[in-house]
């Protein structure tokens, strides 16, 4: 087979390091890629959102099976142009990509199906929106309603942050001209519950958490994610059974209901709340950093699963005992202001999974080139042994401008 896989960032290097591992496939292509995916796979000089060349390429070069990791290629309706020309690929179409592209429709759908998740309102006009939070209890969530490559969420503490977050978010069109959503604050540990999802069939990954902020203890600003690890020792089965039964199966049979199946990876960023398991968002694709740490668990064959759910048979998911962690290592500054550029040295060093996230080889050398840079997976007995091994291949890199975590997975440690 040969197999097209969309994306350039770490996500997409965990989905390419797996499929590489199936005997089917004799060629990798990646759209655009970056220095670690080309190690497994021909890069190719084409934007995730370019879908006419995309299609093109994929139609010419007789691709059997594409692959899609951003949600941006997705809102584009990627999957709708090459079903269109009669290709196969595995991803949700734009009009069940809402589920993560409007967190309106999100709210909505889980609304009207009586699927938990926190109380909201939805504002277009800042002033409205104002005079609301105003009468809010603190701290209160606010959203943006759009893509924001997890960067827009604010959690306010005070009315101070939350003004300020509504005029960047309604005034200032931060993350595009969109509306905002206004969520009650929830309190628990979150955590992201993958599942492979083909119409009403779920099937669940294993649970994995993320972490948001920049520093050591769960201090500094949000981030798209400084690490992560699986398994989670403090979610049940009990609940793990809860959110299938009563979260992701409910959102797959409501997708249907609402004219618009869902076909691919939902993930559910679920918390759990003294009240109970609850939706905090869902996105349409594999998470980033979580597919890092999920993927290197997986002991079937992924390309396996693929064609199963695009072709609505039962898939075999069979998993590794073992514990992952990894870190991320991101460029200082992020998530704010950073440089690119500066060289990595001593990744040959490293004796255990570094998937690229954010750089590209120049003059023969692997530099910086994004907000998180290099991610570093390590398998062990247990998660306590996961992380020191995690830490002491991550201290091998050489990199002036680059700064991490080490106490990734502390919750569970």
């Amino acid at each position: 087979m040969k197999v097209l896989v969309i994306g350039g960032g770490g996500r997409e290097h965990a989905i390419i390091d797996a499929i590489s591992k199936s005997k089917q496939v004799t060629k990798i292509y990646a759209a655009p890629g970056n220095a670690g995916i080309a190690q497994l796979a021909e890069c190719l000089p084409i934007k995730d959102t370019d879908v006419d060349t995309l299609v093109t390429f994929a139609y010419n070069h007789a691709i059997d099976l594409t692959v899609v990791g951003p949600e941006l290629a997705l809102a584009a309706g990627i999957v709708d142009a090459f079903e269109a020309h009669g290709l196969r690929i595995f991803g949700p179409t734009k009009a069940a990509t809402q589920i993560e592209s409007s967190k309106q429709f999100a709210k909505d759908l889980m609304k009207k199906y009586d699927i938990p998740t926190a109380d909201y309102k939805v504002f277009s006009d800042y002033s409205s929106a104002w005079e609301y939070v105003q009468t809010s209890p603190m701290p209160v969530v606010l959203k943006y309603d759009g893509l924001a490559a997890g960067k827009g969420v604010v959690i306010a503490e005070n009315l101070d942050e939350a003004n300020s977050a509504l005029k960047d978010m309604l005034q200032n069109d931060k993350f595009g001209h969109g509306q905002v959503v206004i969520e009650e604050f929830m309190t628990g540990p979150e955590f992201s519950f993958m599942c492979f999802v083909s119409g009403d069939k779920v099937y669940p990954m294993v649970l994995s958490q993320d972490h948001k902020r920049a520093f050591d203890g769960d201090k500094g600003p949000n981030t798209g994610g400084m690490g992560a690890y699986s398994p989670l020792p403090f979610i049940t089965k009990a609940d793990e059974e809860f959110a299938l039964q009563k979260i992701m199966l409910p959102t797959a049979k409501a997708m249907i209901a609402e004219g618009c199946p869902f076909k691919g990876v939902l993930y559910g960023g679920l918390m759990k709340t003294p009240n109970g398991i609850k939706v905090v968002e869902f996105n349409a694709r594999f998470g980033d950093p979580e597919t890092e740490v999920v993927l290197p668990r997986l002991t079937a064959d992924i390309v396996d699963i693929f064609t199963a759910i695009i072709d609505g048979t039962t898939p075999v998911l069979t998993w590794d005992k073992r514990a992952a962690i990894g870190i991320v290592l991101a460029s200082k500054g992020y998530p704010n202001n950073y440089e690119k550029g500066f060289e990595i040295k001593n990744l040959d060093r490293v004796d255990t999974t570094v998937y690229h996230m954010g750089t590209k080889r120049e003059n023969d050398k692997i530099i910086t080139n994004g907000g998180r840079v290099l991610f570093v997976t390590a398998l062990a007995d247990t998660l306590k042994e996961a992380r020191e091994k995690a830490n002491a291949e991550v201290a091998k890199i050489d990199c002036e401008n680059l700064f991490y975590r080490t106490d990734i997975g502390w919750q569970a440690t």
